[in-house]
């Protein structure tokens, strides 16, 4: 039954006709069931420039112009609509492969393209067991051309090798022609994810699957090398019935297995914002603690305030005003791990716990019944343990998030050209918000879901925006 089970999901597996050694690979099993993806793209590209469709269909073919939205205009290409794409991207070069109706039409077409970028006066192709190549010198550098065998082709560039061959051009002919010489292998992973678009990182062991709508975009994936602890499958969270607020929630309920590693992260943050405070002490109460936890956590943050500067450590450490809670066994267990923090430098007894006075602000760590709360913004920390509930409920996944896009998208924007100049770090956030920002300000929400699994984790985004435009 097993492997009756297996063979069908195999069967219905779509099967990219990916190069080996590819950094990233995406897929395309239908051209023309692309409409909810392009019609999300169209409403965000009025916003952000990099995601409007035809950005991203110049991508889709090395040397040709490809619009999925106009089937016409693929067959006038002698390319097949209805049939599937596979773009692989390469450390030398991009290769494309598709489905033909016109094998002939493709062949001219192509290469009137190649001839008119090459100087060259025809692009006379070869032919090797059964398999039509072309390759031929761009005169940009490098090289273009294509395999075909049937009714399936792919297609190639390099980049400049300058004025000597590489033999680059001849390594992806040859790749080329053996893609289009046997047909594609099934990837199971594709047939357990939803999509119309599936994009492969075959380094990093994650496929994502796309899809959408004119008001939601949904990612799904599965990833086995996320810098993430294992999480746990079943149980009750404390945080279950709170309502998401602030520019971030996030619930999650961690493996026993994983505790110490989520608390050592936290730890390092302390240790970043208190180099006074003794490493070796910081250590044995972090071990403390996580001895004490049952995995249940939660993650708030209110917003970003660049305060005074993001230039500093200090700065960006307490730009965003967050909290983390996270569920102990023993209150008062818990009271004697921490008792060594009051001899820390700039420590302050607390009613609840302790604060400790550090440069450029002060952090917090408070203890209300079985729940620890550490922050760096008194009024987050205050008001994460004021909502605290009594009782907890069931959620469907291990970790599940909320993110308030305006929110998300004024902290980005306290990040100025000039924070960049003297911070190198800033640039990518700078660039998200320069790029993304306007975006973020005009949508809903955004929010997701995680799970471990037995090879890794898998996940699940939805990007939501108005339903008036």
């Amino acid at each position: 039954m097993l492997s009756l089970v297996l063979a069908a999901s195999l069967a219905a597996a779509p099967a990219p006709r990916a190069a080996t050694s590819s950094g990233t690979v995406v897929h395309i099993p239908r051209l023309d069931a692309l409409q909810g993806v392009t019609a999300f793209l169209d409403r965000a590209g009025q916003y952000a420039a990099l995601l409007r469709p035809v950005v991203w269909f110049a991508e889709l073919h090395p040397f040709l112009s490809l619009d999925p939205s106009q089937p016409d205009s693929l067959k006038s290409l002698g390319i097949d609509p209805t049939g599937p794409l596979t773009v692989s991207l390469r450390s030398n070069g991009r290769i494309s492969c598709t489905r033909l109706t016109d094998p002939k039409l493709f062949q001219e077409k192509a290469a009137a393209v190649l001839i008119s970028g090459s100087g060259k006066t025809e692009a006379k192709p070869t032919i090797l067991n059964g398999v039509t190549r072309v390759l031929i010198p761009r005169e940009s550098g490098g090289h273009a051309g294509y395999a075909l065998k049937g009714q399936e082709a792919c297609a190639f560039t390099t980049p400049s090798g300058g004025f000597v061959d590489d033999g680059q051009g001849a390594a992806m002919q040859k790749e080329t022609s053996r893609l289009v010489g046997s047909p594609p292998k099934p990837d199971a992973r594709l047939a357990q994810l939803p999509g119309a678009i599936y994009v492969l990182m075959p380094g990093r062991g994650m496929v994502v699957g796309m899809d959408g709508s004119a008001t939601e975009l949904r990612l799904e994936g599965t990833a086995t090398q996320l810098p993430l602890p294992p999480f746990q499958t079943t149980g009750t969270s404390p945080y279950g019935t709170m309502k998401p607020e602030g520019m971030l929630f996030s619930r999650a309920r961690v493996a026993p297995a994983g505790v110490s590693q989520a608390v050592a992260s936290v730890r390092a943050l302390i240790q970043q914002a208190c180099p006074a405070c003794p490493p070796a002490e910081v250590s044995s109460v972090s071990r403390a603690v996580a001895e004490r936890l049952t995995g249940n956590v939660l993650v708030a943050v209110d917003s970003v305030k660049s305060r005074p500067s993001l230039r500093t450590p200090e700065g960006r450490f307490f730009a965003m005003r967050q909290a983390v809670a996270a569920e102990v066994m023993d209150a008062a267990a818990m009271k004697t791990a921490l008792a060594p923090v009051a001899k820390f430098p700039g420590a302050r007894a607390l009613e609840d716990g302790y604060a400790l006075d550090v440069k450029g602000g002060t952090l917090f760590v408070r203890l209300k019944g079985k729940q620890l709360v550490v922050g760096n913004d008194e009024a987050v920390v205050q008001a994460l343990q004021t909502a605290l509930p009594q009782g907890g409920a069931k959620l469907p996944h291990a970790v599940d998030f909320t993110v308030d896009p305006k929110r998300l998208a004024s902290g980005l924007n306290q990040v100025s050209l000039m924070d960049v100049v003297s911070d190198q770090q800033l640039a990518g956030l700078f660039t998200v918000g320069l790029e993304l920002g306007p975006l973020l300000a005009r949508s809903e929400r955004i929010s997701g879901w995680l799970d471990s699994t037995s090879g890794g984790h898998r996940f699940s985004t939805l990007w939501t925006l108005p339903a008036a435009p």
